[in-house]
């Protein structure tokens, strides 16, 4: 009991995915546990032991909402720390795209909703991982010469 106490004070580490489609849509998921319940967060979670960060994204896809996905790059990593939930998380976020089956809500007793969202219909309750990878591909696209003004994101 003693070890599964402090093993809660130590930073974990997660992997998540930001998956964007042909009309430039995101898929996002409602959390209902935490960290960060009720928020709108990528797809992604924790990496298990022995499990490279690559592969836990590619599982994860998997397990929430049943797509196979080939990894593009690295988007960000995000310091998720959170003192109010007692959590601090470590978490690389991927930019991927779907090459096998359609999204659907896998994990209901973990998630309310897995939804694809256009970058200007976006809610505003996203996950802190959520909205630094969508910033991020955001300036990705920017920086390869995007006229579509995504790089005005703003962090709320």
């Amino acid at each position: 009991m003693a070890s599964q106490a402090a093993s809660v004070l130590q930073p974990r580490v997660g992997a998540g995915v930001l998956l964007v489609d042909d009309r430039e849509r995101v898929l996002l998921t409602l959390r209902k546990g935490a960290p960060e319940a009720g928020s709108w967060s990528i797809l992604g979670g924790k990496v298990d032991f022995l499990e490279t960060v690559q592969d836990c994204a590619v599982r994860e896809s998997y397990e929430e909402a049943g797509v196979r996905i080939a990894i593009e790059r690295l988007l960000c990593i995000t310091d998720h720390l959170l003192p109010a939930e007692n959590q601090h998380w470590v978490s690389p976020s991927y930019l991927a795209r779907i090459v096998e089956g359609q999204a659907y809500n896998r994990e209901p007793h973990k998630s309310e909703d897995l939804r694809w969202f256009g970058f200007s219909e976006l809610p505003e309750n996203l996950t802190m991982t959520a909205r630094n990878a969508i910033n991020a591909y955001r300036e990705l696209r920017s920086d390869r010469g995007s006229t579509d003004g995504s790089s005005s994101f703003s962090q709320t």
